[in-house]
């Protein structure tokens, strides 16, 4: 291959790799040696990791995914995991989920699942597990509960934001940027805070 087209190439897979979506709209003349490259990158982790991919997915090789047995990462059709993403399971991800740069994502115990088509923003944090408070026990020695995270379908969850243990958010609901989720959201409701509080309804949003 001639040096500057391996130059240009090596700067169109990072560009792909920290935003993706570019990946699901390229043009024929770059389909082929992508479409390569993510055999090659998704066959390590397969074989070095508990992880399912679907068909047609995109997984940026800067993304840290970790699972073993029983706490498998799984990754439905179409979906896409950008740069410098933490994964580590139990976590399923619906069809056409992404999640966006350095997000991070961690299972615990229950795990976390997101539905069809919800969308995590860059640096995003979703933890699955909290620690116990007691004050009569240092923090390095407190327990570890897990109730696990469900995210419904078509969800937008936007920039550092958070969401803890046991949360549920329903179907088609925003979270805002920086927002910090420590209760259940119902099904279209946009939520933004530190704690999060329901501010409207998407459906009015027209």
């Amino acid at each position: 291959m001639d040096a500057d087209v391996e130059r240009y190439r090596d700067q169109h897979k990072l560009r792909l790799s920290w935003m993706p979506w570019l990946y699901f709209a390229l043009k024929d003349r770059h389909r082929a040696w992508a479409l390569a490259w993510q055999e090659e990158v998704q066959g390590r982790l397969r074989d070095q990791e508990t992880v399912e991919i679907g068909p047609g997915c995109f997984v940026a090789p800067e993304a840290r995914i970790f699972g073993e047995p029983g706490r498998a990462v799984v990754l439905g059709a179409g979906c896409s995991v950008a740069a410098e993403v933490f994964l580590h399971g139990p976590i399923t991800l619906g069809p056409d989920v992404s999640i966006n740069a350095r997000a991070s994502l961690d299972g615990g115990a229950r795990g976390i699942t997101l539905g069809e088509g919800t969308r995590i923003a860059s640096g995003a944090a979703l933890y699955a597990f909290d620690h116990g408070l007691d004050p009569a026990r240092p923090v390095k020695d407190q327990p570890v509960r897990s109730r696990g995270i469900t995210v419904g379908r078509d969800v937008w969850i936007g920039a550092n934001a958070g969401v803890t243990d046991g949360v549920v958010i329903g179907d088609h609901a925003v979270v805002a940027m920086g927002a910090v989720v420590t209760r259940d959201v119902p099904p279209w409701a946009m939520v933004g805070g530190v704690p999060a509080r329901v501010i409207g309804d998407r459906r009015n949003n027209r």
